[in-house]
């Protein structure tokens, strides 16, 4: 089944929340080599005028993916995720992701475009914690036709 360019503009229920703990964003910074003591240590973020220890910019992807997973996943959309290559990210924080956060995310598919054979899509998801933007996360993805 090709992709469904119909789902373009589509948009699925909040998903989540999605607990956010110190020990996680402790972990995601050491992965991604950060040693910037915010992300390590309560007391130094809280003297930076945070409530808790705040997540590295780039965080937010392991909450969005999982929000993604509602399209990937129906099977209308015609997505065979062993042909997807992850083409592009962009972040726009609104406020940091704080430990203690419970985040929703609402995806919405903003783009499905063939080009080709292959299918280019967009997607747009707005975190949000305690019903206040955190972060809109722009995703764009290929999935490659068939050879």
């Amino acid at each position: 089944m090709p992709v469904n360019v119909a789902f373009e503009g589509r948009s699925y229920p909040p998903s989540g929340p999605y607990a956010v703990s110190a020990a996680q964003i402790g972990a995601f910074a050491d992965a991604v080599g950060s040693d910037d003591p915010v992300h390590h240590d309560a007391e130094v973020a809280q003297g930076a005028g945070y409530a808790d220890v705040i997540a590295p910019p780039t965080f937010a992807v392991s909450i969005t993916q999982q929000c993604d997973r509602a399209y990937i996943l129906d099977p209308e959309a015609g997505i065979d995720y062993s042909r997807v290559v992850h083409g592009e990210q962009r972040f726009v924080h609104h406020r940091p992701i704080t430990a203690g956060d419970e985040i929703l995310g609402e995806l919405t598919v903003d783009s499905v475009r063939m080009a080709g054979g292959h299918a280019m899509i967009t997607t747009r998801t707005e975190l949000t914690a305690g019903g206040e933007p955190v972060c809109t996360s722009t995703s764009t993805i290929v999935v490659r036709g068939v050879e």
